[in-house]
């Protein structure tokens, strides 16, 4: 799980990073679509210049907030995507095996193009928003655990928001709807590739 700043009650609006609320408002939903859209650019052009992308859906199932990535890897793998998934509940990703999932990854493809998928805690007007950025994320950010930056870009849910409890609390109280409409959001995007 990834966490976010906020700069003077607004996103923080960086080029080569789109957010949208996932609840689908019409302004959100064309937003969606021109994601759809680059992420389609991006993938060719790692195709072209022979990368595989793999999709790395980050997170475990222990943690209702932590569940997102491998709620959308499940939902990929299960829609029958045709680039490979690592990370879904039955195989989660998590902190213990990150970084030897990355190891079998660079192994088994020559030059993988990986897109990172991850849940991420933000300010309380974030939550249930999405946001697709290229470059790599950094993962475990929001409970202190120093992990490898994972990707060439990726999708972060906003799945709940800092507030005084300890952090493995606010992942405990964070509510499957919208970790499900997050996933529904990330998942209804990627399969346009």
């Amino acid at each position: 799980m990834d966490d976010i700043g906020q700069n003077n009650g607004s996103w923080s609006q960086e080029p080569g990073s789109w957010h949208w609320d996932a609840n689908g408002k019409t302004e959100d939903l064309a937003i969606r679509g021109i994601v759809a859209e680059k992420l389609k650019e991006i993938v060719g052009d790692a195709i072209l210049s022979e990368r595989t992308p793999v999709f790395l859906c980050i997170g475990s199932d222990r943690y209702v907030g932590d569940s997102l990535g491998p709620l959308v890897g499940t939902m990929l793998a299960e829609s029958g995507f045709s680039f490979p998934v690592y990370g879904t509940l039955a195989e989660p990703i998590h902190a213990f095996n990150l970084k030897g999932t990355l190891k079998e990854i660079r192994k088994q493809y020559k030059k993988p193009f990986i897109i990172g998928i991850d849940a991420l805690v933000g300010e309380k007007e974030e939550v249930g928003h999405v946001i697709f950025k290229e470059g790599p994320l950094t993962p475990g950010k929001a409970l202190e655990k120093i992990l490898p930056q994972v990707g060439d870009c990726h999708f972060v849910g906003v799945v709940n928001y800092i507030d005084p409890l300890p952090a493995s609390q606010f992942l405990n109280d964070t509510r499957l709807y919208t970790v499900m409409t997050l996933a529904k959001a990330i998942v209804s995007v990627i399969v346009k590739v």
